[in-house]
C-alpha cells in the first residue's frame, strides 16, 4: 500500500469524528500531552504504562522511532473541541499477516467515561478492517487493570487467553497480560455495537 513514509505499513492517518480526532503524533505535541498526562496523575497507577509528564518528550521520541521501524503507528487524541486528551497506537504490527493491536493508550481524566474512547476505538477499527484489510485487531491490558478489561469488553473483544508472568512492570512485580481480539468476520457486528453505544440517548 502506497503511504507517505515509504513503503511501510500501516501510513500515517488523521481519522476524525464527532467526540475525538486522531493524528499523527509530532514533537510539537509535547507540552499539551504532558497536560494532558497531569489531569488525574494518570503515571501514578501501577498497573498500566502512562508516561510521566516531565518525560513526555522521551516518550514521544520513543513511539516515534518505533515508527520508523514499522513497529508501531502513534496517535495524539484530540477531544472535541481539539484540545490535546491523550495518546494511542497501532502496535506489534505484523505487515504480513496484517494484524495489530490497539494500545498504549492513555486519557487524560476529564475525559475518562465519555464517548471519547468508544469512538477512537470504532475509528481505529474501521480504519484496521476497512482500509488496512486487517485479519485480526488485538488489545493487551494488565489483568488487574480492571478499567481497561471492562472498557475492552464493551467494544465486543473476546478473551484469546491470559500471558502469566508476561512483563515485569516498572515497579517490579510480574504483570499478566490480558489478551483480547476482534477478527475480521465479527467486525460487522461490533461495528454495529459501537455504533449504537455512540448513538443512543444518554
Amino acid at each position: 500500500m502506497p503511504s507517505s513514509n515509504g513503503n511501510k505499513w500501516p501510513a500515517p492517518v488523521t481519522l476524525t469524528g464527532t467526540h475525538a480526532s486522531l493524528v499523527p503524533l509530532a514533537a510539537e505535541h509535547e507540552a499539551a500531552l504532558a497536560e494532558a498526562a497531569r489531569d488525574g496523575e494518570l503515571w501514578k497507577l501501577w498497573y498500566t504504562s502512562v508516561p510521566h509528564a516531565e518525560r513526555m518528550a522521551a516518550e514521544i521520541e520513543r513511539r516515534l522511532a518505533l515508527q520508523a521501524e514499522g513497529a508501531m503507528l502513534p496517535f495524539t487524541v484530540l477531544d472535541a473541541a481539539g484540545r490535546v486528551a491523550g495518546m494511542t497506537t497501532y502496535m506489534n504490527i505484523d505487515a504480513a499477516n496484517k494484524r495489530v493491536e490497539i494500545g498504549s493508550t492513555w486519557y487524560a481524566a476529564r475525559v475518562q467515561r465519555t464517548p471519547l474512547n468508544t469512538e477512537c476505538k470504532l475509528m481505529l477499527l474501521q480504519h484496521a478492517f476497512e482500509v488496512l484489510e486487517c485479519i485480526a485487531v488485538e488489545f493487551r491490558t494488565h489483568r488487574f487493570n480492571t478499567q481497561s478489561r471492562r472498557a475492552i469488553e464493551r467494544l465486543g473483544a473476546q478473551l484469546d487467553g491470559i500471558l502469566r508472568k508476561h512483563q515485569r512492570a516498572s515497579n517490579g512485580t510480574l504483570r499478566d497480560t490480558c489478551v483480547y481480539s476482534i477478527t475480521a468476520d465479527e467486525w460487522p457486528t461490533v461495528k454495529a455495537h459501537l455504533r449504537w453505544q455512540l448513538d443512543k440517548p444518554r
